[in-house]
């Protein structure tokens, strides 16, 4: 019996493997692409992104509606709830533009209300730790300086999908199932996001 062949370490990286195998031909190609190339956590996101693009979109716009889509599919990881941070270079211009569209905090969440509480954290759960979101407000920003396309057609993929349902993924359904002992100490989160208000 013959042993198989295998390549060393620093040949697998320096073929740009990126799998732990000795087979070349048993690890992922590099991605390559000439006009474009979108990466998310999900794949539904991707392709919302790629359908962006070639709609004439541009980068703000695939990374407005891929973030819209993640809100739909992914909520735990973002969406209209939340903040939002850019960097963008335009290229014609050569200029680095930078966006902190996080929410404001109520006037009276200081320090040192937080200190009179007994905290030296922000509470992870609760009003305490809540902001007003700024994500949507990041998204109009954005669209309006930089974007190709209108907001209404980078966002009605997301929409759709909200409307017509989506295959949930394993992973997404484990978190979504971890989630429920929270959810389930208040009627009213429990009535909102769990099925009959229990499961």
């Amino acid at each position: 019996m013959t042993e198989p062949i295998k390549e060393t370490e620093a040949q697998q990286i320096k073929a740009g493997y990126d799998r732990p195998t000795p087979f070349s031909n048993q690890s992922r190609s590099v991605v390559l692409s000439r006009h474009g190339m979108v990466a998310t956590s999900h794949p539904l996101a991707a392709q919302v992104g790629v359908d962006i693009l070639q709609q004439g979109g541009n980068a703000v716009d695939a990374a407005i509606a891929v973030n819209a889509m993640l809100g739909v599919v992914e909520p735990m990881s973002c969406g209209i709830g939340g903040d939002l941070f850019a960097i963008y270079w335009d290229a014609k211009k050569q200029q680095l533009y930078g966006l902190n569209a996080s929410g404001r905090s109520p006037y009276a969440a200081t320090l040192e209300h937080f200190q009179e509480l007994g905290l030296d954290y922000i509470p992870i759960t609760g009003p305490l730790g809540w902001s007003v979101p700024g994500c949507v407000s990041g998204w109009d920003k954005l669209q309006h300086r930089f974007g190709n396309l209108a907001l209404s057609d980078v966002l009605s993929p997301s929409i759709r999908t909200a409307r017509e349902g989506f295959p949930v993924t394993e992973v997404i359904a484990g978190y979504w199932r971890g989630a429920e002992p929270a959810l389930k100490q208040y009627a009213d989160s429990a009535t909102t996001f769990l099925l009959n208000g229990s499961r």
